[in-house]
């Protein structure tokens, strides 16, 4: 007979120790917009020649696009390539990434595979789209404009997998919703103390809240001039709908939803909102997002604002977009160009210095 062994018995109302583990891999997925200018000038360098992205990390590696204007190899005669490249090469690393050209309104293509999966290692640094697109599509597509490309990389580094004990009885604490809370509160009005009337509308808000977050409301509110409680405080400088977005920011250090829809005129005022009030997140959030969309169009306007308000990031973005090659002469055209040659003439000075550098760089 073979040999039989029984489990041992367990008491009643006996519970044996337990512990647990669980095997835990993450990920770190990032964006970065790689725009190769000048594309007429690139078409016929000859094959395996390429224009590279500037270094980008991500997952704590460094990475970077490359674009083939003639191809990678002479088998891919007629097309375009492009490839991403693992500039770190310490060690290997799993990669899940996409390669797309994007239209001039913002949207992304559909002209490459959806994604790809790599390893990537010393040995294989890049991987990536051999006929990334027909040279033959690129003139007179959406994806040309001012004879620009842009190519977007969406990229997602696998971390190695660690091994994690796992507390049975732990209890779960769910994130943080205080700004949610104090939203409420701006909405609720409950215990409000201040009204403001805002080109006839009025907005009921708490003084406290105010003051802690804006250095010129505590000087409005509790200095010296503070204003009278029992009266609102008028404002006829500013759209009701910028101020109700400058509070929603201010309770709850969030833009509202209607604020993130990338139109640049409602986020060059929110930028004057914040630089009024002191409020030097808020700003610099503008300058962010003012610096993301920048375009023929806009930049003059925009770089009008940034010497305005002392944004000195803004302002450096704009003079490096209108000096880059085949922007100025459009911008030039521009209603906002005059208005920027007469506001602010100086900065024409800079912008040159910056084209002859750019030149500069290029010939050497």
């Amino acid at each position: 007979m073979g040999d039989h062994r029984e489990f041992p018995a367990i008491a009643p109302g006996h519970c044996l120790p337990k512990t647990s583990s669980m095997s835990v891999t993450d990920s770190v997925t990032a964006v970065h917009d790689f725009r190769v200018t000048g594309y007429s000038l690139l078409d016929g360098m000859g094959v395996g020649r390429f224009v590279s992205s500037s270094v980008f990390t991500v997952g704590g590696l460094d990475w970077a696009v490359r674009f083939y204007p003639d191809g990678s190899t002479a088998n891919c005669l007629g097309n375009a390539s492009a490839f991403l490249y693992y500039c770190s090469r310490d060690k290997d690393v799993r990669a899940r990434f996409t390669l797309n050209l994007m239209e001039n309104d913002g949207r992304l293509s559909q002209v490459t595979n959806s994604y790809m999966k790599h390893t990537f290692s010393p040995a294989s640094d890049n991987w990536g789209f051999i006929k990334f697109i027909e040279k033959s599509k690129i003139q007179g597509s959406p994806f040309l404009e001012n004879d620009c490309l842009t190519i977007r990389c969406l990229l997602t580094v696998t971390k190695e997998s660690r091994t994690q004990d796992v507390e049975t009885n732990s209890i779960v604490v769910p994130p943080s919703n205080l700004h949610q809370d104090f939203g409420n509160m701006l909405r609720d009005g409950e215990g409000a103390d201040v009204t403001f009337t805002v080109c006839g509308q009025l907005f009921h808000a708490h003084r406290c809240v105010l003051a802690f977050r804006s250095p010129v409301f505590r000087a409005e509110l509790f200095g010296p001039l503070r204003e009278n409680a029992t009266e609102s405080i008028k404002i006829d400088d500013m759209e009701p709908m910028i101020f109700e977005a400058l509070l929603h920011f201010i309770y709850t250090d969030t833009l509202p939803d209607n604020c993130n829809d990338g139109k640049a005129a409602a986020m060059q005022h929110m930028l004057v909102a914040a630089d009024r009030y002191g409020i030097d997140r808020l700003r610099l959030l503008c300058e962010r997002k003012l610096s993301e969309a920048i375009d023929v169009e806009t930049v003059s306007t925009t770089l009008a604002l940034a010497e305005q308000h002392h944004c000195s990031q803004l302002r450096g973005a704009c003079i490096r977009f209108m000096a880059s090659p085949d922007m100025l002469g459009p911008v030039m055209l521009t209603d906002g160009f005059k208005h920027l040659v007469a506001s602010c003439p100086l900065i024409l000075k800079e912008v040159l210095d910056e084209v002859s550098r750019i030149w500069r760089d290029k010939s050497s």
